[in-house]
């Protein structure tokens, strides 16, 4: 069964705050099967924003598609369930829970595809210390094949700059730094990694620096990614077309960040 909200406890939240990084046992456990259906929804109709890696030794696809909980009925409900922005908000230490969007993430069975490490802010188009992204799996997911995340990296004050899987620049120009040889450091760094059912979810910061091996396992490992920003959070100019885009938003830099699709789902 979910555990109710009122159990993500002070030792959590200081944890969470310390670390950047938290595993929330069963937090999700009743939306497995409904997100299940959405994500075999999504992949039958994929959204414009759909960007499969497809490796070039052979090896199996890495779905990826983001965006879609207000097409996708299973994500919308899960987006509007008022359980989930209360945990984001007491994770953040904020008053609010905003929606920022959803991700989808498939690493089908014998892919290869590893996600490199990076940290999610510098792709996005706000700012902010209060964020939390949920990392909920919908299969059973083993600690070789599972999201590392670094302790601490959250609180590190880099900005590292943001890569496309074909090793690309997002943007043709920025001021952020290099990523650093983190396989080099690994043995230096203090890393969360777990055993996972269907329906924990890894909570973690928008600057918590993480990465993802390929799927050597026999079955596929679909993850839905829901993400919050508090009350802090405000517009941010990148200098490129951010991931994802929201082209449709004109804004000016340090704005509030508000936008009828990011709604406020949690008020306290």
């Amino acid at each position: 069964m979910t555990p109710p909200v009122q159990e993500i406890d002070e030792e959590m939240i200081a944890a969470y705050q310390a670390d950047g990084v938290v595993l929330l046992r069963g937090a999700f456990a009743d939306w497995v099967e409904p997100l299940r259906a959405g994500i075999a929804a999504l992949m039958a109709d994929p959204s414009p924003l759909e960007r499969t890696v497809t490796p070039a030794d052979g090896s199996a696809p890495f779905f990826q598609d983001l965006c879609n909980w207000q097409r996708i009925p299973e994500f919308r409900s899960f987006v509007l369930d008022p359980r989930g922005a209360a945990i984001a908000a007491a994770l953040m230490r904020s008053h609010t829970a905003r929606f920022f969007h959803d991700h989808v993430l498939v690493k089908q069975a014998g892919t290869t595809t590893v996600t490199p490490w990076h940290h999610d802010q510098p792709y996005y188009c706000v700012e902010g210390l209060q964020s939390v992204s949920f990392w909920i799996p919908l299969d059973p997911v083993s600690r070789d094949v599972v999201m590392e995340c670094v302790r601490g990296s959250h609180r590190w004050g880099k900005g590292f700059r943001p890569m496309r899987f074909n090793g690309t620049r997002l943007y043709a120009e920025d001021d952020f730094e290099e990523m650093p040889d983190m396989e080099a450091l690994r043995p230096t760094l203090d890393l969360a990694v777990w055993d996972m059912q269907p329906g924990d979810a890894i909570a973690f910061n928008f600057r918590t620096l993480h990465a993802a091996p390929g799927n050597a396992a026999a079955t596929p490992r679909r993850v839905f990614s829901a993400r919050w920003v508090g009350d802090d959070a405000v517009f941010a100019r990148r200098s490129g077309t951010t991931s994802p885009p929201f082209r449709e938003l004109a804004f000016e830099d340090g704005a509030p960040f508000d936008a009828p699709i990011f709604p406020v789902i949690h008020r306290s």
